[in-house]
């Protein structure tokens, strides 16, 4: 990650590279190597290293959250809503997720769905955090106005 931080992903794969086979399917390997393809933007990848976060550790809120973003960059944003759902009871207490599925919504057209989903961040988190969010996120914006009154 210390590689990633200084923007240099080559590095970073180099590093994972050298990690014995019996250690690449841990979960810290995968989720470095996660951050590595999504850096890359190389999302079938990601994809695939999400997914088997999820079976490695299924316990574990990353994987699912880097499942439905993987999916959503590759133009699968129903699918990514469909995937994250299950994460919602899971990982109750996790603002992203609610947050990630209001962005689904919207992008999918479902805006009263989307609004729904960002009040349930807002009770995960605080409204100055998803206001501060959503204002900036590209994902949300047909909600602008709506964001604009949380804060």
């Amino acid at each position: 990650m210390g590689w990633l931080g200084l923007g240099n992903a080559t590095e970073a794969r180099r590093e994972l590279e050298s990690i014995s086979p019996a250690h690449r399917e841990h979960p810290e390997v995968l989720e470095v190597w996660w951050a590595i393809l999504a850096e890359q933007e190389k999302w079938i990848d990601a994809l695939a290293s999400a997914e088997k976060l999820i079976t490695q550790a299924p316990d574990q809120q990353s994987g699912w959250i880097q499942q439905s973003y993987a999916l959503h960059e590759l133009k699968r944003t129903r699918e990514a809503y469909e995937r994250l759902v299950p994460a919602v009871e899971k990982f109750s207490d996790a603002y992203v997720i609610p947050y990630n599925l209001a962005c689904y919504q919207c992008q999918l057209g479902n805006e009263a769905d989307a609004l729904n989903w960002l009040r349930r961040a807002v009770k995960a988190s605080d409204a100055q955090t998803i206001h501060a969010m959503g204002m900036k996120d590209p994902d949300l914006s047909p909600l602008r106005d709506e964001i604009a009154k949380m804060a």
